[in-house]
């Protein structure tokens, strides 16, 4: 059915009479009856009936102007969101696994509290993965660990890392001591392993995991300690104290060379401000 003439059929019951539907509507009666005919075409049913001088709504046309109503109004929120996004696009974001609970959340309430209509298509991948696909344009922006010796990004917050073992894990320093790190160009991993071996630590490296989630299982099931941001820890572990320090690190947002319009000069300047807001709010 025409939604136009659902509008037709509506502004009639608004109104009472075709006579003043038409003017209300800026269409001719004879438009509008043509529409009114149009309709009962195909409903198949009568939709007006005489009643005395007036023309009032039958059964048939009650019911179908209490579709119309919910059908217009529903075609007007379409159109006014298709409006409202036009010409916009996605923002493609990149996110280590391990920020997924954490950095990841508190990222999106600062995006949402600029462009709350903002649409983002999330990435979770290890961060020398995320660095290729900005490099390649496949993304928007990444939230990463900051490189050593670098200013990489824009500053979100800092973490520090700590040691994790489950929570009746007993450390024998006694035996070698069995690891589950992330793989090797993690800052953690490289810092594990000089700290142990310094204290002269006999240790097993049981795996290399490139996602969080696959180190915390190893964990707290009991088969390995581990070491890794103290944000991404959660509370299926605990941090193991009296243990080679290990080093603290930036996590920035790293954005493309193209560029998106959300990602202008401003926002990013003022991202570690907003990004604090957001945590501590």
């Amino acid at each position: 059915m025409d939604i136009d003439a659902l509008r037709s059929l509506l502004a009639f019951v608004e109104t009472g009479s075709f006579t003043r539907a038409a003017k209300q509507i800026h269409r001719t009666q004879s438009a509008l009856s043509a529409q009114m005919k149009k309709l009962e075409e195909e409903t198949g049913a009568s939709l007006f009936t005489k009643d005395g001088r007036n023309l009032v709504l039958t059964e048939a046309g009650l019911s179908l102007s209490s579709h119309a109503k919910q059908l217009v109004t529903m075609h007007d929120q379409a159109l006014q969101q298709l409006k409202s996004t036009k010409g916009k696009r996605s923002l493609k974001l990149g996110c280590p696994e391990d920020y997924n609970d954490t950095i990841l959340p508190a990222f999106m309430a600062t995006i949402y509290a600029v462009e709350p209509k903002c649409s983002v298509h999330i990435y979770s991948e290890p961060s020398v993965t995320l660095r290729q696909w900005l490099d390649d344009g496949k993304l928007d922006a990444a939230i990463l660990t900051r490189q050593p010796n670098t200013e990489e990004g824009y500053w979100l917050t800092s973490d520090q890392g700590v040691w994790i073992a489950s929570h009746d894990y007993q450390l024998n320093l006694a035996e070698d001591v069995p690891l589950a790190l992330f793989q090797s160009d993690c800052k953690y991993h490289a810092a594990a392993i000089d700290g142990l071996t310094k204290r002269g630590v006999r240790y097993q490296l049981l795996a290399c995991c490139n996602t969080a989630s696959a180190q915390r299982g190893l964990v707290q099931h009991g088969l390995a300690i581990g070491a890794m941001g103290k944000l991404s820890t959660g509370d299926s572990v605990k941090i193991l104290p009296d243990m080679p320090p290990l080093p603290a690190v930036d996590i920035v947002l790293s954005v493309s060379a193209k560029g998106h319009p959300i990602l202008h000069s401003e926002f990013l300047n003022q991202l570690g401000n907003l990004y604090t807001q957001v945590t501590s709010g």
